[in-house]
């Protein structure tokens, strides 16, 4: 009797549906009661034969690139937060985590790449056949905010210090950027943006002349869209962006530091509030390059003075 009463259970346990919670009491009392060979087909729901890397890898690709080409602008958003989330939840210590490779998230940065310049070149052509001017300067937005996810994610599975070296080469990008309208360029920005953040915050660790060069191709861009972004955009923290920033800059050598800031100076005293505000960094560099230099000679000769009055 007890025996069909458990298969009887198992039966009704296999034909309904089950809440968040009702499922974690059923898979604990399955595993108390030591029921899983007989409540196989009651597990079939919730687990399969063990999946390799790669087949997860074959799922979120195709997920992710779903999502990049989705043609509903609210379902990607959706889809975007969901996928998002999920890959947040998947804990570096859960032993059955999902590995998303960096190939399948460099090569969906590359697909990112090769889109935003092909819509900028046409933009940028004098050819007046091209499509739409509005449709396509949307495609560039949208394929700005593609690469400004992948980046994301790049970042919080800290796998994004190549990309900083891939973001800073693409100089012919940034030449394109300039001639295109701000209020669709400034998605664009967003993106040296973000990097910055991580590298102020010390998520991405990246050698001198990666960081220079990041900024020697894109800065200059930066300036340029700062006011939209700041007005465009709602999730766009302007401190934040503009600490990040000041802190990028001061990790690179003194030198570089004077030539980025005094052209900073300049720009500020004719944009004002559209350029951003580097005064905390301006305010170190200065005691770097003058405050401490000064009080580091001045010690060095009271040093050299009690040397002498201690030989005589």
């Amino acid at each position: 009797m007890f025996d069909l009463g458990i298969a009887s259970c198992l039966e009704y346990l296999e034909a309904v549906p089950w809440s968040e919670d009702e499922e974690e009491k059923v898979l604990y009392n399955i595993s108390q009661l030591q029921l899983e060979e007989s409540a196989s087909e009651v597990l079939l729901r919730v687990s399969s034969e063990p999946s390799t890397s790669a087949q997860a890898d074959v799922i979120l690709l195709r997920l992710l690139t779903g999502v990049l080409q989705a043609k509903d602008d609210k379902a990607r958003r959706e889809m975007k937060s969901l996928i998002s989330r999920l890959l947040r939840e998947d804990e570096p210590s859960n032993n059955n985590r999902i590995d998303i490779s960096k190939d399948t998230l460099y090569h969906l940065c590359h697909r990112c790449i090769s889109s935003l310049v092909l819509c900028l070149s046409e933009a940028t052509s004098a050819d007046e056949t091209c499509r739409d001017r509005g449709v396509l300067m949307g495609e560039i937005a949208r394929e700005a905010d593609n690469m400004q996810w992948i980046v994301d994610i790049l970042v919080e599975k800290k796998m994004a210090d190549e990309f900083v070296k891939l973001w800073a080469d693409q100089k012919e990008l940034a030449i394109m950027h300039s001639k295109i309208p701000t209020m669709y360029r400034h998605e664009i920005s967003r993106i040296t943006a973000q990097l910055c953040i991580a590298i102020g915050r010390g998520h991405i660790l990246v050698p001198q002349d990666a960081r220079f060069s990041l900024l020697s191709t894109w800065l200059e861009a930066l300036y340029e869209d700062f006011g939209w972004m700041r007005r465009a955009s709602r999730s766009v923290d302007k401190k934040l962006v503009e600490d990040a920033l000041g802190q990028t800059i001061l990790t690179l050598p003194l030198p570089q530091q004077q030539t980025i800031l005094l052209n900073w100076f300049d720009r500020f005293l004719n944009k004002g509030d559209d350029c951003p505000n580097f005064q905390r960094a301006f305010e170190i560099w200065w005691r770097r390059a003058f405050i401490r230099e000064y009080m580091s000679e001045r010690d060095n000769s009271q040093l050299q003075i009690t040397i002498c009055d201690y030989s005589n």
